[in-house]
């Protein structure tokens, strides 16, 4: 019984090999690494090249997938670590970062360097000169949840 799954699995036709390329991309939708996605297309070809010669050993054919397979997840790491990806957002999952640049007004005096401010529904602690409530700041940087701020020059 093993001996007839384990001759299944080693001896697919082109057909099994186009159907576990479609499985690795649909794994890949699932586990999202980029990894699979190269092995599937890597079965993919294999099941071409098994399609154009037919009587291609078995043994031959998973030697073709194990070097397709890591030739191009190797391939692809290369070219993804020197051109990442363009984010149109950065500072998506950095609140604070996201501030950096704007100008408010500080709704409790900055005394001993420490002070508060209202942006749009909610208060942030933040760090600056010594000033009084209601001076316009401008946020300059960000340390955790503590805004850096500076004084807006008044002409």
């Amino acid at each position: 019984m093993f001996e007839q799954i384990v001759s299944s699995i080693a001896t697919l036709d082109f057909w099994g090999w186009w159907i576990l390329g479609i499985a690795l991309v649909i794994l890949e939708v699932f586990a999202p690494s980029t990894f699979f996605l190269w092995m599937g297309i890597a079965a993919g070809l294999v099941g071409v090249v098994a399609w154009i010669f037919p009587g291609l050993r078995w043994e031959y054919e998973w030697l073709l997938f194990a070097l397709i397979s890591v030739i191009s997840i190797i391939i692809s790491r290369l070219f993804l670590s020197k051109n990442p990806g363009v984010e149109d957002n950065p500072t998506l999952n950095q609140r604070g970062a996201q501030y950096i640049g704007r100008r408010f007004t500080l709704s409790d005096p900055i005394r001993n360097g420490r002070g508060k401010i209202h942006v749009d529904d909610s208060q942030w602690a933040v760090e600056g000169p010594d000033m009084e409530a209601g001076d316009t700041v401008i946020v300059t940087g960000v340390d955790g949840t503590l805004l850096i701020v500076d004084p807006v020059d008044k002409k």
